[in-house]
């Protein structure tokens, strides 16, 4: 019994007859002109005549290649959406076909056959997790309106829609004939993608951001222009999200809060802690998803010690650590909200460590480290630097916390960013506004580079009575990439300077998979891994536990 066969036939093909004197342009322009309407509809079977028609004229050199009544109407019993045309002035101009297809089961060598189950779609399966296309053509007089970019745009939402987990399809190269007798497949594939060749189908799949991931030979029997090979093209849905076994939903929307903490005196502990759960309080209020607090928030409490030494001093606040952690983890829980601690002071095996703490609304813990300490931690102090690296998977996604030095050290956010970090949180300390700029300007390179939000905040005000702590300087703010769906600064909120206040913004999780995949630019994507790499030289996720 005839049948169709799998043309993927690339939008922007003319094969008008030629005319003396007329151009491909002015033909466009004259039919563009003649245009009242364009609309995309699903394929009924009432359209079946008309539908054969339109295959007819798509494949002048096959006669009688095409889909039958029956065929059709299996298709739309088993998957309506998945069956769609596009008119123009109520006429079909293009059709596109698909099934749903369990994806592991034919991602090794398949043939047209096998994958529409010889031609009855007994492959379709509603619960697979991969739209196939099974046919894309665009009838000859409407070639050049990117009618077929528009049913491409189709099966990317209703992927999207359906959460699958991308789309495949065997791609014909039907200008591999002209090479064949010089170069395998693989040659030509590597030749269009450089576009030292044009290829009407393969040219058009990876402008529209499909991938090569396999060579299918004997793919589409009596297909001599490809020398019977197809391309295996892909393309992925960054919005799937595996379905889960428990009932745990991943935040895509986060609303994050800041603090921008006032250094004043506290008569003591429960005093400061007071003025912590007010602002946990009121951005939980605002249904915020995070709070940060910035680093050695708590320093007021050494105001009682200011008359022994610096190094002194502070190993007496490393004492208050636990039980400001633990109030910390009830807030998340009471409050249900991620608590980022900011970071304070930790004594373990007699050396002093500068350390936060994730407290998960879930009522789960876990600490994160500075790495890298100033000079003048060092000296005054005698703080060390952890081993601890990590990001954390929250309910919001995955994040990363470097406290303020350790921004200004790429490394560890690319780390991070590799690790899968949607946000990174910097709770920061800074005395003069020089510090606090090499804070800021660092943060913000760290979005740009890793596609990430990064969200820092600082403290203002003073503290005269306590060593060391003087002054300080900050404007807490939340950065965003730099590219046409952020702000054109790269800033999505930012608190007022040296002020004691709260900020709070929302974040959309799904403009960075935008990004990493359709941006202007590609910071991850584009690295050159064929000349440098980056990569741990021990173990860095132990650190003092």
């Amino acid at each position: 019994m005839p049948i169709t066969l799998a043309f993927h036939i690339a939008d922007g093909i003319h094969s008008f007859p030629a005319k003396k004197g007329i151009d491909d342009h002015k033909i466009l322009e004259y039919i563009m002109n003649k245009i009242e309407n364009i609309s995309l509809a699903y394929l009924s079977i009432g359209d079946y005549q008309e539908l054969k028609q339109a295959m007819i004229d798509s494949y002048l050199t096959m006669p009688n290649q095409y889909w039958r009544e029956q065929q059709i109407q299996e298709l739309i019993n088993k998957f309506p959406e998945g069956q769609v045309v596009i008119k123009v002035n109520d006429q079909i101009a293009g059709c596109a076909l698909s099934i749903i297809v369990d994806g592991e089961r034919f991602e090794k060598k398949h043939s047209f056959k096998e994958i529409t189950g010889y031609y009855t779609f007994s492959t379709h399966n509603p619960n697979g997790n991969t739209l196939y296309g099974i046919e894309v053509f665009i009838v000859p007089e409407f070639r050049g309106l990117r009618l077929g970019r528009r049913l491409y745009d189709y099966r990317k939402e209703l992927c999207e829609t359906l959460n699958l987990r991308g789309i495949a399809f065997g791609g014909r190269i039907p200008n591999y004939h002209k090479y064949a007798s010089t170069i395998s497949p693989k040659e030509y594939i590597e030749k269009v993608k450089s576009k030292e060749i044009y290829d009407p189908v393969l040219s058009f799949q990876l402008a529209n951001s499909f991938y090569p991931t396999k060579i299918l030979k004997g793919y589409l029997e009596g297909d001599q222009a490809s020398n019977e090979y197809a391309v295996l093209l892909k393309w992925d849905n960054i919005y799937y999200s595996k379905p889960n076994e428990t009932p745990l939903t991943i935040k895509r929307v986060v609303r994050v809060g800041l603090i921008q903490w006032q250094m004043r005196s506290y008569n003591d502990l429960d005093d400061l802690m007071q003025q912590v759960e007010f602002f946990v309080d009121a951005v939980s209020e605002y249904r915020c998803d995070f709070v940060l607090f910035p680093e050695f928030f708590n320093a007021p409490l050494m105001a009682k010690d200011n008359h022994l030494s610096e190094a002194e001093a502070i190993r007496n606040l490393a004492a208050f650590t636990p039980e400001i952690t633990e109030r910390f983890s009830k807030m998340a829980i009471s409050y249900n909200i991620n608590i980022l601690t900011g970071s304070m002071p930790l004594v373990r095996n007699n050396s002093l460590y500068n350390v936060g703490y994730l407290c998960r609304r879930d009522g789960s813990t876990e600490s994160y480290e500075k790495l890298h300490i100033t000079p003048d931690e060092a000296r005054v102090w005698g703080m060390k630097g952890g081993s601890k690296l990590q990001g954390f998977d929250t309910d919001c996604g995955r994040i990363g916390v470097l406290i303020c030095y350790d921004s200004e050290f790429p490394e560890l956010s690319r780390l991070l960013a590799d690790d899968g970090m949607d946000i990174l949180f910097v709770p920061f300390l800074t005395d003069t506004q020089n510090g606090y700029s090499r804070v800021r300007n660092c943060a913000q390179a760290r979005a740009i580079e890793n596609e990430c939000y990064v969200a820092i905040a600082g403290s203002v005000g003073n503290l005269p009575r306590v060593h060391n702590m003087d002054i300080q300087y900050a404007q807490s703010i939340v950065f965003t990439p730099c590219d046409f769906a952020f702000p054109a600064n790269g800033i999505k909120a930012e608190a007022t300077p040296n002020t004691e206040m709260i900020l709070v913004a929302d974040v959309d999780i799904d403009l960075l998979r935008q990004l990493n995949r359709f941006g202007s630019v590609r910071n991850l994507n584009d690295r050159r891994f064929d000349i440098f790499e980056l990569k741990k030289t021990k173990s860095l996720t132990d650190g003092l536990n």
